[in-house]
């Protein structure tokens, strides 16, 4: 049975959290053959103040100039 431990700084949308969910089961059925009844995931939302990359707290950081400065800086698809 896989289980899949997500955790996300900061809050997701209850429609984001979902879509996740369905992609990552829709991955594990098709990567593994595993029935999708079987994949257990749990997502946790860990909040800003209570995460820290490079030495800082995120909820402190000042916004990057470019997304390739943050690895947790939103991704806009081209």
């Amino acid at each position: 049975m896989p289980f899949v431990d997500i955790r996300l700084a900061g809050n997701a949308t209850r429609a984001q959290k979902a879509a996740i969910v369905a992609d990552v089961t829709r991955s594990l059925v098709e990567r593994l053959g595993k029935p999708a009844a079987a994949v257990q995931i749990v997502i946790s939302e860990i909040p800003t103040e209570n995460y820290a990359a490079g030495g800082q707290l995120l909820v402190d950081r000042d916004a990057p100039s470019s997304p390739r400065e943050d690895a947790h800086a939103a991704v806009t698809p081209r």
